[in-house]
């Protein structure tokens, strides 16, 4: 069992940064790869970012590419999310989820936190 809570999440001007954290409990933080979604009022939820396991492998949305960067720290058994470059049509709820089977290309994740709000004001 993996329990994840996100933080850093706010109002930001476009063009602005935000950076996301999401801490995991338990040991197993390591062995799971992780990832960041995001649903905007309305919407289907939409891939963001993932990272494998040792933090070498990401993958990212397209609409992200270039602006956002995820990153991990093992010894934190935390994840991050450096968004830069926001625009308006980065609001939305942002979640953390986990996955033991380690597949940075899967979109379907065994564990998800409680999600931030991340608001772009243009």
């Amino acid at each position: 069992q993996v329990q994840l809570v996100e933080s850093g999440g706010g109002l930001v001007q476009a063009g602005g940064s935000l950076r996301l954290s999401c801490a995991a409990s338990g040991r197993t933080f390591s062995s799971h790869s992780m990832g960041w979604f995001r649903q905007a009022p309305g919407k289907e939820r939409e891939f963001v970012a993932a990272i494998s396991r040792s933090g070498v492998l990401t993958n990212y949305g397209d609409s992200v590419k270039g602006r956002f960067t995820i990153s991990r720290d093992n010894a934190k058994n935390t994840v991050y999310l450096q968004m830069n470059s926001l625009k308006a049509e980065d609001t939305a709820v942002y979640y953390c989820a986990a996955d033991p089977r380690g597949d940075i290309y899967s979109k379907d994740y065994v564990y998800w936190g409680q999600g931030t709000q991340v608001t772009v004001s243009s």
